[in-house]
């Protein structure tokens, strides 16, 4: 059954299934991580000139946030799942953005006919490999957590491709795959920049990652930034989690 999420940033709204895999937080610190250059004391970027491409991106949602806090009008969304891409492609008609946004069904490990024409390439990859942890009987939720149809290499590696020289990987991750993230980086010549870890409160281990790579870059100057903390002691959204949501 699919419903219909107020994303609480220009009124726009994304087609979710109840049975499917649905967007996390992980997705919304990426765009805005994407959107702010891997910054954290900066407004938005000005997009308008560059070609985006968000690798797996499920139902869209990264795409869509992107539209909505920047002015870039050159999206690509490219997701392997033909229900997911539909519901995707549908999100994009239904919030009018068509001419800005536009959704392939394709295998991110062949996308050639796209090689260095993109600024920027987002991705929330599968964090688990084939065969790790839990599995789930719903295949786009299987999909979307284990490395079924593409791993961190396959990410890195169309990133790569994609990419002009100079151009910037934004990716979310899992801490305790840093070395596997940063080998993989280094091997298709992406060289880490910027690096944040999300803590879930003060004085917690952290358990997202975020990333922004070079392609091309010279090796060495990795800015590490200031932990982000989701919640205050009380269990309440920090104020720069209240932001990131738009809810300030």
């Amino acid at each position: 059954m699919e419903y219909i999420d107020d994303l609480q940033l220009k009124e726009l709204r994304i087609i979710q299934s109840s049975q499917g895999f649905k967007f996390g937080m992980d997705a919304v610190l990426l765009s805005d991580f994407a959107a702010r250059g891997g910054r954290i004391d900066s407004e938005y970027c000005s997009l308008s000139a560059k070609a985006i491409c968000d690798l797996g991106t499920g139902t869209g949602i990264i795409p869509l946030l992107l539209a909505g806090k920047t002015d870039c009008s050159n999206i690509t969304g490219v997701e392997i799942q033909p229900d997911m891409a539909d519901m995707a492609s549908r999100s994009v008609e239904l919030n009018g953005l068509s001419h800005r946004i536009r959704i392939v069904c394709r295998d991110l490990r062949d996308l050639r006919d796209l090689n260095q024409t993109q600024d920027i390439v987002t991705a929330n990859p599968p964090y688990m490999k084939a065969g790790a942890g839990l599995s789930n009987a719903n295949p786009s939720v299987e999909m979307a957590r284990h490395e079924v149809c593409g791993g961190l290499e396959d990410f890195v590696h169309t990133a790569a491709m994609l990419l002009k020289q100079g151009g910037s990987l934004y990716m979310v991750y899992r801490p305790d795959r840093l070395t596997d993230l940063i080998a993989a980086m280094r091997q298709f010549k992406i060289e880490p920049k910027v690096l944040r870890m999300v803590t879930p409160s003060a004085g917690k281990a952290p358990n997202i990652l975020l990333v922004k790579g070079v392609c091309g870059g010279r090796p060495g100057n990795l800015t590490i930034l200031p932990e982000l903390v989701v919640y205050n002691a009380d269990g309440t959204y920090t104020q720069e989690l209240l932001t990131i949501y738009n809810k300030q």
